[in-house]
């Protein structure tokens, strides 16, 4: 699976050996131009999608008069939006510069984010939550294909693991915004604290989307001419092109067929489908409506409490994704990240334990997430050969596992159950057993063709 052998742990480097000095000039320049940039987006991105979790305990709830299963259905509105808005981008990215699309897309859900601030009812505010879903949809497979048109196997786990940090630092830093609004900002001008977060978090994004139209590269195919030479482009083909990849090919119908006969192709849709699944606990707040359901905690301290477990994320990201480049490889490094999401989950499974043992529960619930970068990484080497493939396979996998997980929530995680979610727990650990098992099954399988 990676191009080169994997090291000793303290021989670890951030560059490979074999590459000259005008390839880590290169890297170098790259890496400042991505990865900043990859990371901050990912952080709006995820401040902007769990921000509904933290409004809901600081609030929104009783301001709107839910009473029900409101949040979940609007988790729900949400997965649809990203769902549907992905499908036109299996075909695009081919198309269309990276460093023109990606930004265009921040911007929109920057501002129907600020909208959220406005929001009177139910209805409403699930317009808004698919419109925001809508414009997020491309910009994870987007950041992934223009990672995998630059670097090699060997390489990509570690930089999309950085990129990854801003999933946490998103989740986190949602948490510390609504408390700091309940706190500070609640009734002045007469709004409530959790409207003001929605602006803070408009003002945000808004910034860091234009932002991206200086910095993003763009492919070889496709390169923002404002940032590289005409000589960074011929060094970066040249580099892939001695991995086997290829950075020329456009998506045309005739591919379809191609990619869709390939037994590979289903097998990492199963694999990403499992992952999905095996971390939507982590996503349909369920931390934060526990430490709700203590009744101990003022709403800011609440939200304070929920950035525990995705502050404990970065470090579970940047171990699984360093130790799959470095040390692992794909296949392994997700077996360890998902042995310790279902330790967390056969506990919450088992539920009748200490508070101890339910705070470190929860505490594990972000390692599901931590092996994304390592997956869509390894899904980028497999399909080194064709941009068109690789366009059209990190789109629809993601599609499919997200649009998964707009009914099965409503299934296992209704908000009527909490704090303990039985059905959803079970489900999740079902998920996380049957990813490890998948996972070793796809490896043998592309060791064999390969």
């Amino acid at each position: 699976m990676s191009d080169l052998k994997q090291k000793k742990w303290h021989r670890i480097q951030w560059y490979s050996d074999s590459d000259t000095k005008q390839e880590r000039r290169l890297i170098f320049k790259i890496d400042a131009l991505i990865i900043p940039y990859a990371v901050l987006s990912y952080w709006v991105k995820y401040i902007d999608q769990s921000n509904l979790n933290n409004a809901y305990v600081a609030g929104l709830k009783e301001d709107l008069g839910f009473f029900g299963n409101e949040l979940v259905h609007l988790q729900t509105f949400y997965v649809i939006g990203a769902v549907v808005g992905q499908l036109p981008f299996m075909f695009l990215f081919t198309y269309v510069p990276m460093y023109w699309l990606i930004p265009i897309l921040d911007v929109a859900w920057g501002i129907f984010t600020l909208l959220q601030y406005r929001t009177k009812s139910y209805a409403e505010l699930a317009a808004y939550r698919f419109l925001v879903g809508w414009f997020e949809a491309a910009f994870f497979p987007a950041m992934h294909y223009v990672f995998g048109s630059w670097y090699r196997g060997d390489e990509i786990g570690r930089r999309g693991g950085v990129f990854y940090v801003g999933l946490s630092l998103g989740t986190l830093t949602a948490g510390f915004i609504q408390a700091g609004a309940s706190a500070r900002l609640d009734g002045i001008r007469g709004l409530a604290g959790w409207r003001w977060m929605y602006i803070i978090c408009a003002l945000i994004t808004i910034p860091i989307g234009i932002l991206g139209y200086f910095v993003i590269p763009g492919t070889p195919d496709q390169p923002n001419r404002k940032v590289l030479k005409q000589s960074d482009i011929d060094i970066g083909r040249k580099r892939l092109e001695r991995s086997g990849h290829r950075s020329h090919g456009k998506f045309k119908l005739s591919t379809l067929r191609h990619i869709l006969l390939k037994k590979q192709f289903w097998g990492i849709i199963f694999v990403d489908v499992l992952f999905w699944n095996a971390g939507v606990h982590a996503s349909t707040g369920t931390f934060l409506l526990w430490i709700k359901s203590l009744n101990r905690y003022t709403p800011a301290h609440v939200n304070e409490l929920g950035t525990i477990a995705p502050g404990l994320g970065i470090f579970y990201t940047l171990f699984i994704c360093f130790a799959s480049d470095l040390v692992l490889g794909p296949a392994w490094a997700i077996t360890v990240a998902h042995i310790w999401n279902s330790i967390g989950l056969i506990i919450l499974v088992i539920w009748r334990v200490p508070d101890s043992a339910l705070w470190f529960a929860f505490s594990t619930i972000y390692s599901s997430a931590a092996m994304s970068s390592v997956f869509h990484g390894w899904v980028n080497t497999q399909l080194r050969s064709s941009p068109a493939e690789r366009s059209f396979t990190l789109v629809l996998i993601n599609a499919i596992s997200q649009s998964s997980t707009a009914w099965t929530p409503l299934l296992v995680f209704p908000t009527i159950e909490v704090p303990r979610f039985r059905k959803g727990f079970a489900f999740c650990l079902s998920c996380a057993v049957s990813l490890i098992v998948a996972t070793h099954i796809l490896e043998a399988y592309v060791r064999r063709v390969e």
